[in-house]
């Protein structure tokens, strides 16, 4: 049995929230790199360049890349073994999260009650998904979400009569919907199996693949590739103003379902695509 203190895992989140929406990960630079190779459009390599250039910036500055700094989303991988001292496991990361945003200079987005709103003031609570594991470790992933991208996201009980090409339809249209909403280019997560809840979550999960990575079922790695190139025929382009550069990747995850069903969820996110994993 390890002892791990919460207040080292406070410390963790805390740098890692800030270091999250500073910084843009390596895959999505080359991919937009990449993009602007390929674009013939004028205007959207122009869109490109800034991109990269506010990358770069936000970097170079230690600023948010953009504005929207999310909503603090986990996803754990907490080890048998691991006995947390100090305090509970939940509220360490939620400390985290508020010195974090607090520190930052992260902008605090969450609001106390979705309905009747009311900001909490230091961007908790965090959404923490949990998946008890072998070993000793602590293995944490934060993925910020601005809500521009998380608001084109859609579910959609298909069922098992509808095949693939439901899924490409329902994966192409949710994209042809969201337009220039979520800030692209985007990268796309599809999640299909499970339930209701369960293809939501593979589809979020599916955003903290590097976007080069390819899902280890040949059938699926070729549907991530179809889709790809299904969504960049829209010509919506990079901030819609068109182009070929709609989407950066898609990726694919699975899980068994039910005879009866099919689900499938598409959770959309911008170009910048902010996630982070420490291991304590």
């Amino acid at each position: 049995m390890r002892e791990i203190e919460a207040k080292q895992i406070t410390e963790t989140v805390a740098q890692m929230c800030i270091d999250a929406n500073c910084y843009l990960n390596p895959d999505i630079k080359r991919a937009l790199e990449q993009g602007l190779e390929a674009e013939t459009n004028d205007t959207a390599k122009d869109v490109l360049q800034n991109i990269l250039k506010n990358a770069d910036i936000a970097a170079e500055e230690e600023l948010p890349i953009c504005q929207d700094t999310g909503m603090a989303i986990f996803f754990v991988k907490l080890g048998q073994d691991v006995h947390i001292t100090g305090g509970s496991y939940a509220d360490a990361i939620n400390e985290g999260v508020r010195r974090g945003y607090e520190s930052g200079y992260l902008r605090k987005s969450v609001v106390a009650d979705p309905v009747r709103r009311g900001n909490t003031g230091d961007n908790t609570p965090a959404v923490i998904h949990t998946e008890i594991v072998d070993g000793e470790n602590i293995e944490i992933t934060v993925a910020p979400k601005g809500f521009g991208s998380e608001n084109m996201s859609a579910v959609k009980m298909l069922k098992p009569s509808e095949g693939v090409e439901g899924i490409i339809d329902f994966v192409v249209s949710t994209v042809r919907s969201a337009g220039s909403n979520p800030c692209p280019p985007i990268v796309v997560g599809v999640g299909i199996g499970g339930s209701f809840e369960k293809a939501a979550c593979l589809a979020k999960q599916a955003l903290l693949r590097d976007v080069y990575s390819k899902n280890p079922d040949p059938y699926y790695a070729e549907l991530e590739d179809t889709l790809l190139g299904e969504i960049n025929k829209t010509d919506i382009g990079p901030q819609g103003f068109g182009g070929v550069t709609t989407a950066l990747g898609v990726n694919v995850e699975t899980f068994p379902t039910h005879i009866a069903g099919m689900p499938c969820a598409v959770n959309i996110s911008c170009h910048v695509t902010r996630h982070l994993t420490r291991t304590l």
